[in-house]
């Protein structure tokens, strides 16, 4: 049942409205619906299981869609858009009740030029990545959810992925070119961001406007090979992680690194990860693989797996990347639901000797996997541990310890916008919202600080940025 308390909604009515837009109505698919991968946290399983949404409705093409905010405007139904709703937030649950709104038929990749591709929202990214290969270009940042994410969702609450070593986090001039966006109005209005105003709807978890179309960087595709090497003890791989994330002369999409107590979980490609060692992960170039070679042998590893994509389908073996990011979180998970994981940033200038410091600290609780990356242009590594959970307090002493390390966390296990990674409100958001959603419905309960500023003007709000320390 919806909790939404909309009982007073004359729902037969509001499908009249609708007219012939396809829409879902079954509870249990609608439940279904209502939920992303925010289980991966016991906090937020506690917290979000049993919210759903009375419908979901799934608009065939922009028209359809900008008919449906119209018709939640007028009947204040709060609105949560959905893509693959592979996120792991519960950004993509209905705390409110209303409206699901799914974006998967607005999937027309429009335009694919010399450098940028134009696409819809609810395109899948591995149907964008197949549609670019005619033209030898390829997305320089994608996710491990390729296959099931749509890339208006990467855009909306993504901040980098596969690919960031080499192009630096999503925000970054460049990758993004531009974004179109509907409004939640009594006549839903278009707006185009570009340059630095892509930052007002990107990384804004579907808070502030509709994503529908996109204008993206591309690169040229290179051909890419999956290895797979292994190491005696993890501070080993981190070590070898830095180098190699560090060679700009070596073209490489991926590093990851996980502890040699993670790689137990696995079960495909599990033969090709050694026994009982650390393990890197990465996409190398394949005219790159003898200086790969010589990197990983100068550190004390052994390759275990080099693979192209072709070797790859014939031997009928996953990705490499499908072991990276969360979903690393995911395959421990399909074996042991004791287990979550948090989000932790450990900053330039790396060092290998953090290794030792942290496991001293963190104990046998804690199984590192570390994720190389550029961020503001300097090598970082994004640790996303797998966390043994006995219980909240527990997991926010490792939090505690981590931050007390100078390894700041961006909390995985809270809904509210201004707890998680931003650990405070962006007004420049929120002064959006009052412009493109002034009835406040979309995402609805998601962002603590809207209910102080609803009912002030745009300009207000933003002026609040302003006064912000470092704003």
């Amino acid at each position: 049942m919806s909790l939404s308390g909309k009982t007073h909604i004359d729902w037969a009515a509001f499908r009249a409205a609708l007219g012939d837009i396809p829409l879902l109505d079954r509870p249990a698919v609608v439940r279904q619906r209502s939920r992303d991968f925010f289980w991966y946290s016991p906090v937020l399983e506690r917290k979000l299981d049993g919210h759903t949404a009375d419908l979901v409705l799934q608009p065939r093409d922009r028209a359809e869609l900008a008919r449906c905010l119209a018709l939640a405007y007028q009947w204040e139904l709060p609105v949560v858009i959905r893509g693959g709703g592979t996120g792991n937030y519960g950004q993509a649950v209905p705390l409110d009740g209303g409206l699901i709104i799914e974006t998967l038929a607005l999937d027309r990749v429009l335009e694919i030029g010399q450098g940028f591709v134009r696409v819809e929202a609810g395109c899948k990214i591995s149907t964008l990545a197949q549609a670019l290969e005619a033209s030898g270009q390829e997305l320089p940042i994608f996710p491990s959810t390729q296959d099931m994410a749509t890339i208006g969702g990467f855009i909306a609450g993504g901040s980098g992925g596969i690919g960031s070593l080499r192009h630096g986090m999503l925000r970054d001039p460049g990758n993004i070119i531009s974004l179109t966006v509907l409004s939640l109005e009594a006549e839903p209005q278009t707006h185009v961001f570009t340059g630095d105003d892509i930052n007002l709807v990107h990384h804004a978890w579907g808070i502030n406007g509709v994503i529908v179309e996109l204008a993206l960087r591309l690169v040229p595709a290179r051909t890419w090979v999956s290895c797979i090497a292994s190491f005696p003890f993890y501070r080993s791989a981190y070590q070898a992680g830095i180098a190699l994330g560090g060679r700009a002369d070596l073209a490489c999409k991926l590093v990851t690194t996980l502890d040699e107590r993670i790689v137990r979980y696995f079960n495909r490609l599990r033969e090709h990860m050694g026994s009982d060692r650390a393990v890197m992960l990465s996409l190398i170039a394949k005219e790159d693989l003898p200086a790969y070679g010589a990197l990983i042998a100068a550190a004390g590893g052994r390759v275990e797996l080099q693979m192209d994509e072709a070797e790859r389908v014939a031997a009928e073996l996953p990705h490499v990347f499908e072991f990276s990011y969360n979903h690393t979180t995911l395959q421990v998970l399909k074996t042991d639901k004791n287990c979550t994981y948090l989000q932790v940033l450990y900053p330039a200038p790396l060092d290998p000797a953090k290794i030792d410091e942290m496991q001293a600290v963190l104990g046998d609780d804690v199984l590192m996997h570390h994720e190389f990356s550029h961020l503001n242009g300097e090598l970082v590594a994004f640790d996303i541990p797998i966390v043994r959970y006995t219980s909240d307090e527990r997991l926010y002493e490792i939090v505690a310890l981590y931050e007390q390390h100078g390894c700041p966390v961006s909390d995985p296990h809270t809904y509210i916008i201004e707890d998680g990674g931003m650990k405070k409100a962006n007004y420049e958001h929120l002064a959006l919202k009052k412009q493109l959603d002034p009835k406040g419905l979309m995402n609805s309960g998601k962002s603590r600080e809207w209910a102080r500023v609803q009912h002030m003007a745009p300009e207000a709000i933003r002026a609040l940025q302003a006064q912000k320390p470092g704003g």
